[in-house]
């Protein structure tokens, strides 16, 4: 089970490392993690993609709790939130591929934001599992170079 922990921290050094020290010293696994500063330059706030069965998603949440740079923590389903991801590919191409690529940007409403002689870079931002299989269309094609941000995500807006 996937769960996301929104976190509000205090923003001053070395507080990503206690958090994510957190997750390290109890076998925490974290599938993706994005930090940002808020509208407050004081306050980052720190998005956390981890998987586990109920008592570890708890655990996570009471540990996180815990902490002294920790301002608040908010966890939610991905069902119940709206996720992004942003990724700059860059795959090398040919006469013969060029218009799949250009086709595969298209269907995916990916854009192409830099060309070179034999090299198109990609930008895509869109939900973690549509830039999944992005790079599955893209696989058969010779991909040099990716970028990936990790998922930044919000709840869903609820009337209120």
């Amino acid at each position: 089970m996937k769960r996301i922990y929104s976190v509000l921290v205090e923003n001053r050094a070395g507080v990503l490392c206690k958090v994510s020290g957190l997750f390290s010293r109890r076998c925490f696994n974290i599938d993706s993690l994005v930090v940002g500063e808020t509208e407050n330059p004081d306050v980052s706030c720190m998005t956390i993609v981890s998987s586990g069965n109920q008592r570890t998603i708890e655990q996570i949440e009471k540990q996180l709790n815990k902490k002294i740079d920790v301002i608040k923590v908010k966890t939610f389903e991905e069902k119940d939130s709206i996720s992004r991801e942003l990724m700059l590919i860059k795959v090398k191409y040919n006469r013969n591929n060029r218009r799949d690529i250009m086709e595969i940007c298209e269907m995916m409403k990916a854009e192409i934001v830099d060309v070179s002689s034999n090299l198109i870079m990609i930008q895509i931002c869109d939900m973690p599992e549509r830039i999944n299989v992005m790079l599955d269309m893209l696989k058969s094609i010779s991909i040099v170079e990716i970028a990936r941000t990790g998922t930044v995500a919000l709840p869903k807006c609820t009337e209120g």
